[in-house]
């Protein structure tokens, strides 16, 4: 018998911050921007990729690194059913692997070892089998990755290789005048006024992105402070921190001016910078804010989780300057998102908060009444809308800069229509890509 599987939206007033929506079966657009695990660790210069999984789980990495053009630093280890009915998975993997590096032109200086649940299912010794391919293989870095989204982890893959990709950087002395940014998948843009700190105290900002080889890459090392501004970059960036005995800053991407002033005397206290008076920066932001109203004036606006880690933060802002959100797409609250969740229940209570994956969505309509102007690829692709800020993974936002910023991509959105249908079905935006 056929049971309704409950509402897929619910009014901000009656949003629990635990728990939004039964999780059932999933429905997932076709929307693929945010980036994936095969994006991520290929930030690492130098580094390559082996996946040792069944042949169905690596259709997905395989396309990503081709759509990338960077199919030659990935490479993978094929397991089939006869491979665990023989119980021969340890020396698959362990043999594939070097099979793999053998045939390589160069050996990498960094190899990022992905095996799957199958490994976690069947118990294999993969402490057992990094030895054996550090023995073979001593001057290569063996970064222990998974690939296991199925596993009821404290980590997802995401969050694990976050921490797991800089496991390499060595123990050495600290330049307490360099602070490394790590973690996001994005630098922080040009205008962002954490730079400006930093620079006043004297201090250098340097992070991934700026890598131009893996000699670089182990150099970050040396920062004396290392910053994360991702919430998936929080668990693996401060153990980075604890290991080398280094300052950590967690600075999340926010959207409210208290929760941004509080970060920069976060960062002037621990650093002894000068801490400036920011009241020139958010008369800025309003100025910024108000130009952007004027033109979208009553539009409906849409904003999705893909888009930032904070949407609630987003229409609380926006909201707060006269803008008409009317839904916003996610399945989950981020803890960090329940001060603004709070604010929506008293100041906007009939906000539409909606799901991205349940199955009612696959027939819902993405007709709307009005023009509407959606910030992140899936609120594009659920209000059918050619209008949207093109962000994910919250971009480089940060900051009084970041709400400034935000303001100009909501304005040029507006003003410019694109085409979704050929945008969103994109992997990794922002990431380097053939496609």
């Amino acid at each position: 018998m056929l049971k309704r599987i409950g509402p897929s939206v619910v009014r901000a007033a009656d949003a629990c911050s635990t728990s939004l929506f039964t999780p059932k079966l999933e429905f997932n657009p076709p929307v693929h921007e945010p980036w994936n695990i095969v994006h991520l660790g290929l930030l690492v210069p130098e580094a390559h990729q082996v996946y040792v999984c069944a042949i169905n789980c690596m259709r997905g990495v395989v396309l990503t690194a081709q759509e990338m053009g960077a199919a030659d630093r990935f490479s993978c280890v094929i397991l089939k059913e006869e491979d665990i009915v023989r119980g021969t998975v340890e020396e698959v993997t362990l043999e594939g692997i070097t099979d793999v590096l053998n045939k390589l032109p160069e050996l990498p200086p960094c190899v990022q070892v992905f095996p799957v649940c199958t490994h976690h299912f069947l118990g294999i010794n993969m402490a057992h089998i990094y030895r054996e391919l550090e023995q073979r293989f001593p001057s290569v870095d063996f970064v222990r990755a998974f690939m296991d989204p199925i596993m009821n982890s404290r980590l997802s893959p995401d969050q694990r290789l976050r921490r797991v990709m800089y496991d390499p950087l060595p123990p050495c002395e600290a330049d307490e005048k360099l602070v490394a940014h790590l973690g996001s998948d994005f630098s922080l843009s040009a205008s962002c006024e954490l730079r400006a700190l930093l620079a006043d105290g004297g201090y250098r900002l340097t992070d991934l992105q700026s890598c131009a080889d893996y000699a670089a890459f182990k150099a970050l090392a040396q920062a004396g402070t290392f910053v994360a501004t991702y919430p998936n970059a929080l668990r693996g960036i401060e153990h980075l921190a604890h290991r080398l005995s280094r300052r950590f800053l967690y600075l999340p991407s926010c959207f409210g001016y208290d929760e941004i002033e509080a970060q920069h005397r976060q960062v002037a206290e621990a650093l002894g910078t000068p801490q400036p008076d920011y009241a020139a920066e958010v008369a800025r932001c309003e100025e910024a804010l108000a130009a952007t109203h004027a033109e979208i004036a009553s539009a409906p606006i849409a904003i999705d989780m893909a888009a930032h880690p904070r949407p609630l933060g987003i229409a609380r802002l926006l909201l707060e300057h006269g803008f008409n959100v009317t839904e916003v797409y996610l399945d989950v609250v981020n803890p960090e998102e329940a001060d603004a969740l709070e604010w929506l229940k008293e100041h906007a209570p009939e906000l539409q908060l909606s799901s991205i994956g349940l199955p009612e969505l696959r027939v819902a309509s993405r007709e709307r009444e009005e023009r509407t102007l959606a910030i992140g690829p899936k609120a594009a692709w659920f209000t059918g809308t050619g209008n949207f800020v093109n962000i994910v993974e919250g971009g480089n936002l940060w900051g009084f800069a970041g709400i400034r910023e935000l303001a100009g991509l909501m304005r040029d959105a507006w003003a410019t229509e694109k085409d979704t249908r050929d945008i969103v079905p994109r992997k990794g935006l922002g990431c380097v890509s053939c496609v």
